[in-house]
Formats: C-alpha cells, sequence, structure tokens
C-alpha cells in the first residue's frame, strides 16, 4: 500500500463518459485505481482516453479510499477552466507524447 504521484500538469481520463460529463456539465469526476496524490486547487490540462489534449480543469478534490470491493481507488473532482481551441491542444498533445505518454527511456 502507498500512494502513487501523478504528474502536476496530466489528469488523463481512461473513460469517456466521466469526460463527456466533465465538458457538458462544467463539473465532473474520474476514479483512478490505487492510492493516488492529485493536487487539490491546481489547475492541470485533462487528455482524453486517446491521449489528446482537450481542456484545462482545476482539481478540487483528491480522495483516495478502500472502496467495497477491497480495491484501492481515487476519486477526483474536478471543475473545467476552459477547452483548449486547436492549436493548443495539438501543442499540449505533442508535448505530453514526448514528455509522459512516449516510450519509457
Amino acid at each position: 500500500m502507498g500512494f502513487q504521484t501523478e504528474f502536476n500538469s496530466v489528469c488523463k481520463f481512461k473513460s469517456a463518459q466521466e469526460l463527456f460529463e466533465l465538458l457538458e456539465y462544467g463539473r465532473g469526476k474520474m476514479v483512478k485505481s490505487g492510492f493516488r496524490v492529485f493536487p487539490t486547487g491546481q489547475k492541470v490540462i485533462a487528455y482524453t482516453p486517446e491521449n489528446e489534449a482537450i481542456a484545462i480543469v482545476r482539481i478540487v478534490a483528491s480522495i483516495a479510499e478502500i472502496n467495497f470491493q477491497g480495491e484501492e481507488v481515487t476519486q477526483v473532482e474536478m471543475e473545467l477552466i476552459r477547452r483548449l481551441n486547436e492549436e493548443e491542444a495539438k501543442i499540449q498533445t505533442a508535448l505530453a507524447y514526448e514528455m509522459f505518454f512516449g516510450e519509457q527511456a
């Protein structure tokens, strides 16, 4: 058992439904496996399940717990600051691939 720290500029959605809810309603949450630390109050770039930058969000809450199935999970609540325009999304996607999502050395 232990906490895993997330990158300060990355908030990657694994579920298209969770991402849709954030973009549609301006607030949303995602559930990640394991205990993780997300920087509450910080603005981060949100990425689609396909690793494409899509928006700037603010982390409102990060709750790590053991669910009823005995699994370690972290729920992250966030609010939408704004969607990225096409140029911003393209640049952030390329940078994130190089820094986070690309091949590991």
